[in-house]
């Protein structure tokens, strides 16, 4: 078995022990820069998130305790804050807005299905009629 000190031939530049592996460190440094910006959230950007989506549904609740008081417009409006807590999760804690485009592709296929499969069931039952 060889020294570990000993000095390889490589070509030009490479004939000192340790010189290949003093770069690789180097440029492995290089490699890992965490000034630069790539478009992730600071650890209060999601804090504010998530006291904002405790916000929404707070009013959730209000508006489950005051439904007299929204009359027909109850219904559009809980979903409508159904749907912006979904995808505010989806979007940012589940970092599909960070992840490859196929992750986010394959979420929203199987949600759609799982919509349509579901609305598909309320009509089979009559669910939407009078």
């Amino acid at each position: 078995m060889s020294d570990i000190t000993e000095t390889t031939e490589l070509g030009d530049g490479y004939d000192q022990p340790n010189q290949t592996v003093e770069e690789t460190v180097e440029h492995g440094e290089r490699a890992v820069d965490h000034d630069h910006d790539d478009g992730h959230w600071t650890d209060l950007s999601y804090i504010y998130l998530a006291i904002a989506l405790a916000g929404v549904t707070a009013l959730e609740v209000v508006m489950s305790y005051t439904i007299d008081f929204w009359g027909p417009m109850f219904l559009p409006i809980l979903l409508l804050l159904m749907l912006v807590k979904f995808f505010a999760v989806v979007m940012f804690f589940m970092h599909l807005r960070f992840d490859n485009r196929l992750f986010s592709v394959m979420f929203y296929l199987g949600l759609g299905l799982a919509v349509t499969v579901y609305t598909i069931t309320l009509f089979t039952f009559k669910f939407f009629s009078p």
